[in-house]
């Protein structure tokens, strides 16, 4: 018995952030069943960008085809919804309403089941109806201002970091309400919006904003007032980067490089020395680690309590003792195309669930059909 199991979910969304909450409700034990449009959600026919989208977030689920234009199948969806406890979409306000999955609507089918809704910019302003994806919050949210080199452009980060996010915020409202029901017998209506998760990620940005009221600006990989923090450093066969801007740690470094004058050095004793000297504090580093190696580096400078990681590949982490001791990736079957994949699993341990967990299947486009669609109500019967 997973902590989920029991729980039946209806999923109506499409790409990351809803169909990634939801994926970690199906590695929780919960029921999912994705409702696809007539020739499948649209990351279904993005080619590979798309594949690979699908394949990582919709492993275990049941998918039922269903034209939402066409009232009988709005009438089995509806049915559906009624004998589940949560149903999740991220279908602008006028689409939902026409599709019958308006707040009023849903709330008609049960008063038990949770509702929950993803929108790029919320729900309440000009913005309501306004189509929106990560790259639109990280530009609107002010990240890609404060992502780049100093002289370069604004930079997106390399991954949809937003839409990440709030998948995980979404799981969490979800599992909130969940608890809540059970506690006061009420279901809740969630509402999260890719803006709101990305100016919520940037809460130290926002906080020392509120304070100074300067704009934060571009540092690259520098933070702008601690050194060293993220600064990157070549060694002999790649990349580090070293966190030891508390003057302890620093000494620390100083010590194992071999260069404990660094310490007391006047431009390099106090972070402040250290952030406007950076250039040549991170010259003399480069100096002194230029013949270490990667693991060198993290396994000397860790030993001694100081922050330090190689910059490695998808293949490096991949093909890593950690990620197989911690049960990083799982396989997922490929139902329409035949073989399996490795993907990230769930990102967090409870006793009570197995890591990595258990193979699962990517559903083949309508696979839930015959369960779910040939009989609603018996399908998805009164607990």
């Amino acid at each position: 018995m997973l902590p989920l199991s029991g729980v039946r979910v209806v999923e109506i969304a499409q790409f990351i952030a809803v169909p990634g909450a939801t994926q970690l409700l199906v590695d929780l034990g919960a029921e999912v069943i994705k409702v696809e449009p007539p020739g499948g959600e649209a990351s279904r026919r993005t080619g590979r960008f798309g594949d690979a989208i699908f394949s990582a977030y919709n492993r275990g689920k049941h998918s039922v085809v269903l034209d939402l234009r066409d009232p009988a199948d709005q009438e089995r969806v509806h049915q559906l919804i009624a004998k589940s406890d949560v149903v999740v979409h991220n279908m602008r306000q006028k689409a939902a309403a026409k599709s019958g999955l308006d707040t009023a609507t849903l709330r008609s089918l049960s008063d038990r089941i949770v509702i929950a809704h993803l929108s790029g910019f919320g729900v309440h302003g000009a913005n309501a109806d306004r189509p929106g994806f990560d790259v639109a919050a990280q530009a609107e949210s002010g990240m890609m201002s404060i992502t780049g080199e100093p002289d370069g452009p604004p930079l997106k980060a390399g991954f949809a970091l937003v839409d990440a996010a709030a998948g995980y915020v979404l799981l969490s409202a979800v599992v909130t309400a969940l608890f809540d029901r059970e506690r006061t017998g009420t279901a809740s209506e969630i509402e999260v919006s890719l803006l709101e998760v990305a100016i919520h990620l940037q809460g130290q940005k926002w906080a020392d904003f509120s304070r100074s009221g300067e704009e934060p600006v571009r540092t690259g990989n520098q933070q702008q007032d601690i050194a060293p923090a993220s600064d990157v450093v070549a060694v002999a066969n790649g990349e580090v980067v070293i966190s030891a801007y508390m003057d302890s740690h620093f000494a620390r470094l100083c010590d194992v490089i071999g260069a404990p004058s660094m310490a007391t050095d006047p431009r390099y004793a106090e972070n402040a020395g250290r952030v406007a000297n950076r250039p040549s504090l991170i010259a003399d580093l480069t100096s002194r680690l230029a013949d270490w190696t990667v693991d060198e580096c993290v396994a000397r400078l860790t030993a001694v309590g100081v922050v330090c990681a190689g910059i490695r590949s998808f293949r490096d982490v991949a093909e890593s003792e950690w990620a197989e001791q911690e049960g990083v990736f799982v396989e997922a079957e490929l139902n329409d195309n035949g073989g399996s994949i490795r993907v990230p699993g769930l990102p967090f341990s409870l006793s009570t669930v197995p890591k990595p967990a258990p193979t699962t299947s990517v559903p083949s486009l309508g696979g839930g059909n015959a369960r779910y669609l040939s009989d609603p109500v018996a399908a998805i019967s009164d607990r």
